[in-house]
């Protein structure tokens, strides 16, 4: 599908060149001047193609440090396209469980809220940490480049701006990071085997500073989740 975007087709080529070069050691997101105007539809592809299009369960090792501490243990995350998530975590001997189920941007429920919060202060980086961008609001200004390797687009809404970057190929990624008022919320860099099913990811939050690392072990098809696990857990 033809792209629209108000831009030079060289120096987007020469840029997103050096974006894969950047690949290498971390691919880096583009720079605000980078960004063009994008159509609501061309941005709604490309969100679309991160979207898993069965229901999967990933299964998942997880280490979460904060210079302080560190903890980790094994987690699973649940995934019914296109909106509904249920994670949950424990870690050694089951202790430090916590659950939570997302609706698109927001919790449903979150048990205990100060462990999901001290892990994933942000949904929309949870789903990204999984391989999945999440649609913009429909007042957001929307921004975008891309070629036939990479994608990016970025949508501002009122003080909040989420950028996404896919670089595509046999060694596929996703990269968000999400702002609030010009701060830097968390960043993600998942990587994903060619299929697009994320194989680890990496969350940094640096207010903290914080780090969570997750490598998925599993991935497993799923028939139709029974309503109990969109429950929250009876107390």
């Amino acid at each position: 599908m033809p792209q629209h975007f108000l831009l030079d087709r060289r120096k987007a080529a020469s840029y997103l060149g050096l974006v894969l070069v950047a690949c290498a050691r971390g691919p880096e997101l583009p720079s605000p001047a980078a960004f063009q105007p994008a159509r609501a539809g061309e941005v709604a592809e490309w969100v679309g193609g991160t979207v898993p299009r069965d229901r999967r369960i990933l299964r998942f090792k997880w280490l979460f440090s904060d210079g302080e501490a560190s903890m980790g243990g094994r987690g699973s995350v649940r995934i019914a396209p296109p909106d509904s998530l249920r994670f949950d975590v424990a870690g050694p001997w089951g202790m430090g469980s916590a659950a939570a189920v997302v609706i698109g941007g927001s919790a449903a429920w979150v048990q205990p809220q100060d462990i999901i919060a001290r892990l994933l202060p942000n949904y929309p980086l949870m789903w990204a940490m999984f391989g999945v961008a999440r649609p913009p609001a429909a007042e957001a200004a929307l921004r975008g480049i891309a070629d036939s390797t990479v994608i990016a687009w970025q949508a501002v809404d009122g003080a909040d701006t989420v950028t996404y970057m896919r670089v595509l190929g046999s060694a596929p990624r996703l990269r968000a990071e999400v702002r609030h008022a010009g701060q830097v919320v968390g960043r993600v860099d998942a990587k994903l085997h060619p299929d697009r099913t994320p194989a680890s990811a990496r969350l940094s939050v640096p207010s903290v500073p914080a780090r969570l690392d997750i490598t998925i072990v599993a991935i497993e098809s799923a028939p139709p989740f029974p309503p109990a696990v969109w429950a929250p857990p009876a107390p």
